[in-house]
C-alpha cells in the first residue's frame, strides 16, 4: 500500500489563508493527501471572513483552531506551502517547498476575501492534480 502524501499549508496567523488552503485540499483530495496547516503566530480563532467565503461553498472552517507551527510538522510533510511566514518555517532536505504570495485576508470583509479564496482554489487544484498524478 503506498504511503499517502502529507501537505502543510504555513502563514503568520493560521487563521486565513493557511486554514481555507487546508479545507479545500481536504475536500478535493477525498483523504488521500493528509492535510495540516499551521502559523508562526497562530491566531486565536479563525478569520470570520476567510470562514464565511468558504461557507459560501459548503466548506465550514468554524470549529477549526489555530496552531504553532513546529518542526515535526515540517518533518511530518513531504510539501511544505508557506503564504507569507518570511523565514519562520524550519527547511529540511528532502522536502519539497513552494511559496505562494497571496494577500492577508486579516482585517478585510468577505467581499475582499473572496478572490483571494479563489486564488487558493486554484493553486489547490492544480496541486491536487500534481500529487495524484504522480
Amino acid at each position: 500500500m503506498a504511503r499517502t502524501p502529507e501537505v502543510l499549508f504555513v502563514c503568520v496567523h493560521n487563521a486565513g489563508r493557511s486554514q481555507m488552503a487546508a479545507a479545500l485540499l481536504r475536500h478535493y483530495s477525498l483523504g488521500r493527501i493528509a492535510v495540516r496547516s499551521a502559523g508562526s503566530e497562530p491566531a486565536e480563532k479563525v478569520n470570520p471572513a476567510a470562514a464565511a467565503a468558504l461557507a459560501e461553498w459548503g466548506l465550514d472552517i468554524t470549529a477549526e483552531v489555530p496552531s504553532k507551527l513546529s518542526t515535526e510538522d515540517v518533518e511530518a510533510s513531504d510539501v511544505v506551502i508557506t503564504m507569507g511566514c518570511g523565514d519562520t518555517c524550519p527547511v529540511f532536505p528532502g522536502k519539497r517547498y513552494l511559496d505562494w504570495p497571496l494577500e492577508d485576508p486579516a482585517g478585510q470583509g468577505v467581499d475582499a476575501v473572496r478572490p483571494i479564496r479563489d486564488e487558493i482554489d486554484r493553486r489547490v487544484r492544480g496541486l491536487v492534480a500534481e500529487i495524484l498524478d504522480a
